[in-house]
């Protein structure tokens, strides 16, 4: 409660604030904190595991991308490089190599160097799904 002070004339009210009990208060939260944080579990994440296919496509399209997320579109897996593809013309080269068969029938794989930026992979697969084609992976090397 507020206290009374007389000081010559008038009478005026001393405002004062009990830190006692806000003490009190955080030493107990702090405990509590103190005692729950170890039992806290923190969360994982739980990642797909790669598993063996049990043969590869007959026919698929391959878009590389490198180091320096310059891409590349060469159908299956041979060692020919081809002309570097910029992002918008990715959709027209794709479709080109997957041919007048059934939409979606190719399969096409995103090989991406693992210095690159995942938002650069996850940028070329929007674009391909965005665009129709419903097969798309990734390619992965397995340890032995």
């Amino acid at each position: 409660m507020a206290k009374l002070a007389a000081r010559g004339r008038g009478r005026r009210t001393i405002s004062e604030i009990n830190m006692v009990p806000f003490i009190d208060v955080m030493l107990v939260l702090l405990i509590i904190f103190m005692v729950t944080a170890p039992l806290i579990t923190p969360s994982q994440i739980d990642l797909p595991t790669v598993g063996q296919a049990s043969r590869q496509p007959d026919r698929f399209v391959q878009v590389i991308v490198d180091k320096s997320e310059r891409l590349q579109v060469r159908e299956g897996s041979g060692s020919n490089d081809g002309p570097d593809v910029p992002m918008g013309q990715l959709v027209a080269r794709v479709k080109q190599l997957q041919g007048d068969g059934a939409p979606g029938s190719v399969p096409v794989v995103i090989s991406a160097d693992k210095n690159v930026k995942y938002e650069t992979v996850v940028k070329v697969m929007d674009t391909l799904q965005r665009a129709g084609v419903t097969r798309v992976g990734l390619s992965v090397q397995t340890t032995r």
